[in-house]
């Protein structure tokens, strides 16, 4: 494994910091002097290794992305079948580590930046990259490509307008909320392909149970939020 550079590890801390200043203050309280304060260091070492509070914002969508990818990763390493796969993803995209309404605001606020620069174009990009990767692990054993391909693709669609909504909603959303609404696309969109709606209740109850235990654990979030 390569060795981080001393700017490499500063930049991940002060990444981290912003990341929980956006929690507990929001987006218009979240300062560099507030960040500063959380790391330990002055403004000026913030401003060392981030221009602006743009440059620390991307860093802070890095840093819930990050979060994200170890949620879904967690759970399926105890998913056993396609559907239970299929379940760990959509749980954990909506877990409580980052379906929080701050960086709701902070993702769509970064999305809105897509079409002009295109350091949020490449982050967005391989997000959605590694989504559909995912999803397709998923269904590719149960239906054929093309049709895996199309549902992946309405499932995005599905999630990422629930990140959107969150984000509009003067009250945080539940992330059981948005667990809902997937469910409920994801049992009209396949209900040839799992008839037995047993199978996707007994799926999504494993992994919201394992979401609920495994999480929420210190280890966990100490290994996902400095990743």
């Amino acid at each position: 494994m390569a060795r981080q550079s001393i700017g490499e590890i500063r930049r991940a801390e002060l990444s981290q910091a912003a990341f929980d200043a956006l929690v507990q203050f929001g987006m218009r309280g979240t300062t560099l002097e507030r960040v500063a304060k959380i790391a330990g260091v002055s403004k000026g070492v913030v401003l060392h290794h981030f221009k602006d509070k743009d440059a620390l914002f991307e860093a802070v969508q890095r840093k819930a992305n990050t979060v994200l990818r170890e949620c879904v990763v967690e759970l399926l390493h105890h998913a056993d079948t396609p559907v239970e796969r299929l379940y760990a993803i959509i749980v954990g995209n909506f877990a409580e580590p980052v379906f929080q309404q701050e960086i709701c605001h902070a993702w769509i606020s970064l999305c809105s930046d897509v079409p002009h620069h295109r350091q949020s174009q490449r982050i967005q990009t391989a997000v959605h990259a590694r989504m559909r990767s995912n999803l397709l692990s998923a269904l590719r054993p149960l239906m054929p490509l093309d049709r895996a391909r199309q549902t992946a693709f309405q499932l995005r669609t599905v999630m990422d307008g629930i990140w959107l909504r969150a984000s509009f909603q003067a009250q945080p959303m539940p992330g059981r909320q948005g667990v809902d609404q997937v469910d409920y696309a994801a049992r009209h969109l396949m209900p040839d392909v799992v008839p037995d709606l047993a199978e996707f209740d007994a799926a999504r109850q494993k992994m919201e149970t394992l979401a609920g235990i495994m999480l929420s654990t210190r280890a966990f979030r100490e290994r996902a939020l400095t990743g």
